[in-house]
This record gives structure tokens, sequence and C-alpha cells, in this order.
């Protein structure tokens, strides 16, 4: 590669870092991931730097980079996990409703296919069209329309399913209380 295209590449990920970062936090729900998704993704990308020929399309470029690579590491993921019928109880380190309210999110998104994911990130997160979404993820805006149909319905169950088991957990709660209290 070409000194220019080196200095080209250097400068691109110095203004566009933050908000490639964001991106990348939004994919996986673990920061330090996260980074490491982002590193990844510009280490790959910068192999390719120079066949950027518009390079306006970069920010498009690096995402699907990153949505691949994230794709990569969950069919590699180990399936050592076992489903259980309680969740964990989420902790909210500083206490404030905005932050529980996106660590809540952040967790029901895991229960979207990795395809469900991209298209609900790309259309909510980073605001684009149905047609740039389309672009990024290489298929019709059809299929961005019905996957995020689905996911945005699939994320509606799960939001459900997540109260109506909290508010079984608070009544059982409440009758523990007035059964000692008795």
């Amino acid at each position: 590669m070409a000194q220019g295209e080196v200095l080209g590449f250097e400068e691109y990920v110095r203004t566009r870092q933050e908000a490639l970062l964001r991106s990348a936090r939004r994919l996986v729900p673990d920061p330090v991931d996260a980074q490491d998704l982002l590193q990844t993704a510009l280490a790959r990308t910068y192999g390719r730097w120079d066949r950027i020929e518009d390079k306006s399309l970069a920010d498009a470029y690096l995402r699907r980079v990153m949505i691949n690579t994230r794709t990569e590491w969950w069919r590699a993921r180990k399936l050592d996990e076992v489903p259980t019928e309680q969740l964990p109880d989420a902790s909210v380190e500083d206490g404030t409703e905005q932050r529980a309210d996106r660590a809540l999110l952040m967790d029901i998104l895991g229960v979207l296919a990795p395809k469900q994911r991209s298209v609900v990130v790309l259309r909510h997160w980073e605001q684009m069209s149905t047609e740039e979404t389309a672009a990024a993820l290489g298929m019709s805006a059809g299929t961005v329309k019905s996957t995020l149909h689905r996911a945005l319905a699939r994320l509606r169950q799960e939001l459900e399913n997540r109260e109506a088991a909290s508010r079984d957990a608070r009544r059982a709660e409440e009758r523990g209380r007035e059964r000692c209290a008795a």
C-alpha cells in the first residue's frame, strides 16, 4: 500500500474511531468484545484500503466487515452455555433508569439471530434508511423490512415475557411477606 494510502487510512481511523466503536458496541454486548471487533475489522480493512475507491463508503464497508466478523465469532462460539428458565438479575451500577433500560435492551438483543440484530442496529441505532441498510447487508429492501418486522416482534415478545416474569416474582415476594407478617 502506498504511503498516501496508509496516511489516508490513519486519518480515517482517527476521525471515525468513536463512531465506529459505538457501532461495534451495538453489535456485541461486551465493551471489550466491541473493541476487539473494531480492531479486527480495522485490521481486515487495512489490507484492502487501497481497493476502496470511494472513501465516502468506508463506513459502510467497515460496518459490513464488523457484521461479518461478529457473525463468524457467533458461529464459532462454544455452545457450552446451558439455557435456564430464570434469567440472572441485571446489575445496575449507577442506578439510573436510562442505563438500566440500555442494559435491558442490550440483553434482549441477544435473543435475536445475527441477521436480525444487524438489521435492528443499522435501522434504529445507526438510523440508516431501509435502502442503506439493504446495501450494507447485501440484501433487498423487502428482506430488510420483513427481517426488521420479525425482529421487533421478537423483541416485543421477549419484553412482555420478562415483564410477566418480573410481576410474578413480585407477587410471590409479597405473598411471602404477608405469610411472615401473619
